[in-house]
C-alpha cells in the first residue's frame, strides 16, 4: 500500500486537533486556511485531494505561477490573499485571490474598491490590524481601525466582514486575539482571522473563524 503523504496526514492531523478543542471549548469549528507559500504545485496538490478547499499565499507573483493551473483542475477552491499587497500588484491580485485579508491603508482600500469594481467581481476583504503596534508590521494600529473600517465601507462601499492579525512572535497571543474580538464586536464585523501554526489552538479559544496553517501542515519552509 502506498503510503500517505506526510502533509495530506498533516493536514488531517489538524483538522482533528481543531475538532477536538472545539469540542473542548465550546467555540465554533474555524476554517482552516493552508498556507501554501513557498511551496509547488506538486507539494500542494496531495492536500487538495485529501479534500482542502481553502488556501492562503503571501505574494501575488509566487501565486500566479502556480495557483492558475491548481484552480483550473479544482474549481472550488477558494484562495487568500494574506501577505501585504502593492498597490502595483492590484489588478494580478482581484483577478487571483477570492479573499484579501490585508487591506491595511487607505491607498490599497481604494485601490482593491477600483479594481473590483473593474472586474465586475465582489471579493471578500478583511482589514488586518496591527494589535502590537510594531513599527516593522502591516496592518491599521488599534485606535485607528474603526474609522478605517467605516471609511472603507461608506467612502468606497467596501463589504468589510473581517478582521486579520499577527501578534508579536514573542508575545502572548491571546491579549492580541482579544483586542481583535472587541474591535470585530465594536464594528460589527463577524469573522476572524487569527492563529497560525504555533497559535491556532489558542485563537479558536477567542473564536476565531479563520486560522492560518502553513509549516504545521507542509513542513518546515527551505528560506535558502
Amino acid at each position: 500500500m502506498k503510503d500517505k503523504n506526510p502533509s495530506a496526514e498533516n493536514y488531517h492531523n489538524v483538522l482533528e486537533q481543531m475538532k477536538s478543542h472545539a469540542q473542548k471549548h465550546d467555540v465554533e469549528m474555524p476554517q482552516l486556511v493552508c498556507v501554501s507559500k513557498t511551496y509547488d504545485a506538486n507539494a500542494i496538490q496531495p492536500v487538495i485531494d485529501e479534500g482542502a478547499r481553502v488556501f492562503g499565499e503571501n505574494r501575488v507573483q509566487e501565486a500566479q505561477g502556480k495557483w492558475p493551473e491548481l484552480k483550473s483542475k479544482t474549481p472550488d477552491i477558494e484562495l487568500h490573499l494574506i501577505g501585504p499587497l502593492q498597490s502595483n500588484k492590484t489588478k494580478e491580485a482581484v483577478e487571483l485571490f477570492d479573499c484579501i485579508q490585508t487591506i491595511d491603508r487607505e491607498k490599497i482600500a481604494k485601490s482593491v474598491a477600483k479594481e473590483a469594481r473593474a472586474q465586475n467581481k465582489t471579493m471578500k476583504l478583511f482589514i488586518q490590524v496591527n494589535t502590537g503596534s510594531e513599527p516593522q508590521k502591516a496592518g491599521i494600529l488599534p485606535d485607528e481601525a474603526l474609522t478605517f473600517i467605516e471609511f472603507c465601507r461608506s467612502d468606497l462601499g467596501l463589504a468589510i466582514e473581517g478582521l486579520m492579525c499577527i501578534p508579536p512572535f514573542d508575545e502572548n497571543p491571546g491579549p492580541h486575539f482579544a483586542l481583535l474580538r472587541k474591535l470585530a464586536k465594536e464594528a460589527g464585523i463577524e469573522k476572524l482571522s487569527m492563529g497560525m501554526s504555533a497559535d491556532y489552538l489558542v485563537a479558536m479559544e477567542f473564536n476565531a473563524t479563520h486560522v492560518r496553517v502553513g509549516s504545521g501542515i507542509f513542513g518546515a519552509r527551505n528560506t535558502a
